[in-house]
């Protein structure tokens, strides 16, 4: 559960989500994650710390550049996550709402509707 929460709070950030959109794209050097932000090059190296330490990005050292790349891995738990409390929460409204009916008939029947 920890590596999730490491996840939400990553993606919290709509830089660090503009950064993993770019990502999902093919990779991309330092440089180029950098250029459509008007943030320094260390305020986006900050960014992809954190979304280093959450394995949402790989960061390898090529030449004289760091080159990022998406790994879909986490994302994907992230996803099954919110799909399984989705069906969970969809059932309950499901149930919440077949008991309401259920008091609505009642009232009819008793003479209150």
């Amino acid at each position: 559960m920890e590596r999730l929460d490491h996840t939400f709070a990553a993606l919290a950030d709509p830089t660090r989500r503009a950064i993993l959109a770019r990502l999902a794209l093919g990779e991309a050097t330092v440089g180029e994650l950098a250029q459509p932000f008007d943030v320094s090059l260390p305020a986006i190296s900050r960014h992809l710390k954190v979304l280093e330490a959450a394995d949402l990005i790989l960061r390898e050292k090529r030449a004289q550049q760091r080159v990022c790349r998406l790994k879909p891995e986490a994302l994907k738990t992230a996803s099954d996550w919110i799909e399984q409390n989705r069906r969970m929460w969809e059932e309950r409204f499901d149930r919440l709402d077949a008991y309401l009916r259920e008091l609505q008939g009642n009232e009819k029947t008793d003479g209150h509707g």
